[in-house]
């Protein structure tokens, strides 16, 4: 009688190893297919901002220069302005914009705190900050500031279309769930900044952002966004 419930328990384990054994084969082919599908989905990704930024530089070259010498004959002093700012999975790397504030706004931003129209704490937005330029102010109303990001996208540091790139200082004053920002590559445009721009509250930029995490692999959908850009940067909603 031992002897044959020890057998129909050796029959079970052989089953139950088989089953166990073809989960985890159907698991480790889905896992390599889902992988396999990322890589391209980057890659493509990838191809596009390079294609996109090369038009786009050649395309933008005259306003370039001309803004460059808007600059120089309003406020001499640097053309570009660079920020440290905080990329993919909490990397750090020189952010590039044209300079639309007088040389040493940095300085003075400490007595404008208290002004800070975003409500958040997170993030400074000023509508009539009095660092800005007139120059500036033209160059912010069209986002012909963030050109020079083309740069940044080249190197790898952004994409065209991402959550945008926050400050250190900003990063250190998000929750948990705020930091899921960070899971992607940032980019020159997103969700927020074709529906509002500094419109909208920070709280809910993190949501669009998360929302654009999750379909973040959808190439079309990126196209789109940059579509809906050009829009937005004509309609000027939201930008100071």
């Amino acid at each position: 009688m031992k002897e044959i419930k020890k057998e129909k328990q050796e029959i079970i384990d052989k089953l139950t190893d088989k089953t166990l054994k073809k989960k985890k084969s159907r698991y480790n082919r889905r896992l390599i297919l889902w992988e396999i599908t990322i890589k391209i989905s980057f890659t493509l990704k990838r191809f596009l901002d390079i294609v996109f930024c090369g038009i786009f530089l050649i395309l933008f070259s005259p306003i370039f220069v001309f803004t460059a010498l808007c600059i120089i004959i309003e406020n001499p002093g640097p053309i570009f302005y660079g920020q440290i700012r905080v990329g993919k999975d909490g990397r750090h790397f020189d952010f590039y914009k044209f300079r639309s504030m007088v040389v040493g706004a940095d300085r003075m931003k400490d007595d404008l705190i208290q002004q800070n129209e975003s409500g958040d704490g997170v993030i400074f937005k000023m509508k009539k900050d009095p660092r800005i330029t007139k120059t500036g102010r033209i160059i912010r109303r069209f986002s012909i500031d963030e050109l020079p990001q083309l740069i940044n996208v080249l190197k790898s540091d952004m994409s065209l279309v991402g959550p945008r790139p926050p400050l250190p200082r900003e990063v250190a004053e998000y929750t948990l769930e705020d930091r899921k920002r960070l899971h992607v590559i940032p980019g020159i445009t997103c969700i927020w900044q074709v529906s509002g721009r500094s419109e909208i509250p920070f709280d809910e930029q993190v949501l669009m952002d998360k929302k654009y995490i999750l379909e973040s692999k959808s190439i079309f959908k990126d196209i789109a966004l940059l579509f809906r850009t050009a829009g937005a940067v004509f309609g000027g909603k939201g930008a100071y």
